[in-house]
């Protein structure tokens, strides 16, 4: 039997060693990563979010587009993590193969595929955690809309259809069109803005571009709460299902911290300073340390109207 004992105890270490590098690998995987899908033609911001629960490997991703959602599979593999999200989610006929690995301080690179088979290459950082030391003094308050034009906006995409207008004093989404940007990027800011949704309407504040503040009416809603009206759409769900109130005008008070937010419904608190673990999907980028524009969602149905837009940027730091 002693002749078994070295075999036994190197198998025994090198179980060990692999043991304690798929440790090392997910504690260097560990946390929350900004990632920016590059495809031929564009740029797409991505999300996930990377736990180990019973060292198991998972991951929460937020796509190009739609909610926060746990994939079916995780795993390592060699030095890096591969993950995979449905072709359901992705609206194609094959799933989406993610693999990424680490390339230095708290960044990451890998590839995926686009529908078409063609090869993306994804860049990621590690999320910025965006803790304010102390409470934000506030400026002067700036009005993002004059009632009469679309002076300090411009569409997401210069050559897509036209779906945005000026009428009585509103700024009107026709819906299935681009988004409608600020010209201006802020960094914490307070907002007011009032809106008006049709029965069947769906749209979105975006605040840094990046967190989805929902506006719908959807005959249908989406069955989880944090991505219906009030909710910061697939993170936070309101404290209390507000009204939907088809053609009435209703008035959103929204405030910005870091990646913490207050959402005030009608003079109802509905979100009270929590935080957003990570961008939208539709995002405008992935650079969430970085201050941003405030975005009207178009892309889905319409018509949704906006007014009395006006912002209160926190002062600089010091």
């Amino acid at each position: 039997m002693r002749r078994f004992l070295a075999p036994l105890s190197l198998l025994l270490t090198t179980l060990a060693l692999a043991g304690a590098a798929q440790s090392g690998n997910a504690n260097g995987y560990l946390g929350r990563w900004d990632l920016t899908l590059v495809a031929p033609e564009r740029e797409y911001p991505t999300w996930i979010e990377v736990t180990n629960p019973g060292g198991k490997l998972q991951v929460r991703m937020v796509g190009r587009w739609g909610h926060a959602r746990v994939l079916p599979k995780a795993e390592f593999f060699g030095a890096g993590i591969r993950f995979v999200s449905p072709k359901e989610e992705e609206g194609r006929k094959d799933d989406m193969k993610f693999e990424v690995r680490s390339v230095g301080n708290n960044m990451l690179e890998g590839e995926t595929t686009g529908p078409d088979g063609a090869v993306w290459k994804i860049r990621g950082q590690r999320a910025p955690p965006l803790v304010r030391k102390s409470p934000p003094k506030w400026g002067k308050p700036l009005t993002l809309f004059d009632g009469k034009s679309l002076a300090g906006w411009h569409a997401s995409d210069s050559k897509g259809a036209k779906t945005w207008v000026v009428e009585n004093g509103a700024i009107v989404s026709l819906g299935r069109g681009p988004e409608l940007v600020t010209d201006r990027k802020f960094d914490d800011f307070k907002l007011r803005i009032e809106f008006k949704t049709a029965k069947g309407s769906n749209s979105g504040i975006y605040l840094r571009g990046r967190y989805e503040v929902q506006v719908e009416n959807d005959p249908v809603p989406e069955a989880a709460a944090d991505r219906a009206l009030g909710g910061v759409y697939g993170f936070l769900a309101p404290s209390t299902p507000p009204p939907r109130a088809a053609d009435e005008w209703q008035a959103y008070d929204i405030t910005l911290i870091g990646r913490r937010v207050t959402i005030v419904l009608d003079g109802v608190t509905l979100i009270e300073d929590q935080e957003s673990p990570g961008s939208t999907g539709g995002a405008l980028d992935s650079h969430e340390a970085l201050p941003g524009s405030i975005y009207l969602q178009g892309s889905e149905e319409g018509p949704v109207a906006f007014r009395n837009i006006v912002v209160t940027p926190a002062l600089p730091a010091g």
